[in-house]
C-alpha cells in the first residue's frame, strides 16, 4: 500500500520555494497526506538529499507523528517533542526540527519520504535517520514521498 504525500508549496518534481530554504526563512513547508493503513499505530517522516557532494544529506527527521494525522502544517516549530507528540530527531545540520535545502551549487533533489508504523517507538527525540530507520525496520506498514528541487 502507498502513502500519497503532497505540499500546497510545491508539487512533484517542482522547486521547492526559497522561504522553506536557507536563502529564506528557512521554514517546513505543509505536508498532507492520504492512505495511511488502519492498521498504522504512529507515522515517520524523513527528509534527506541524496545529491549532496559528501553523501545523502538529512534536513528533517521526525517520527511518533499520531496515525491519525492527515499532515503537518507549515512552520513546524523545531521543539524535540511537538504537542501532538511526535519527536524531532537530529538533521545532518546538527539541529532538530526541520533543516531546509542549501546546496552549495546546482539542482538538489529533496525526498520527503512518510512511513507508517505498525508501533510507536520508544525512542528519544535527537536521534539520527540512520538510528530511526534501524528502529522501524519490519514495521512498515506503507510508504510514500514528495520529491521537490532546488537550485543555487
Amino acid at each position: 500500500m502507498a502513502l500519497v504525500i503532497i505540499s500546497s508549496a510545491f508539487s512533484e518534481g517542482q522547486t521547492i520555494p526559497t522561504r522553506h530554504t536557507c536563502d529564506g526563512p528557512d521554514v517546513s513547508p505543509d505536508l498532507t497526506w492520504s492512505g495511511v493503513p488502519e492498521a498504522a499505530a504512529s507515522l515517520a517522516l524523513i527528509c534527506d538529499d541524496p545529491d549532496a557532494p559528501m553523501g545523502t544529506w538529512v534536513h528533517w527527521v521526525l517520527f511518533n507523528i499520531p496515525a491519525d494525522a492527515d499532515g503537518l502544517p507549515a512552520e513546524i516549530p523545531p521543539d524535540a517533542t511537538l504537542e501532538n507528540g511526535a519527536c524531532h530527531g537530529t538533521n545532518d545540520f546538527g539541529k532538530p526540527g526541520y533543516g531546509g535545502p542549501c546546496p552549495p551549487g546546482g539542482t538538489h533533489r529533496y525526498f520527503f519520504k512518510l512511513y507508517a508504523l505498525d508501533t510507536e517507538l520508544n525512542l528519544d527525540s535527537g536521534i539520527t535517520k540512520a538510528q530511526l530507520l534501524e528502529a522501524i525496520e519490519g514495521h512498515i506498514l506503507a510508504e510514500g514521498q514528495l520529491m521537490g528541487t532546488y537550485s543555487r
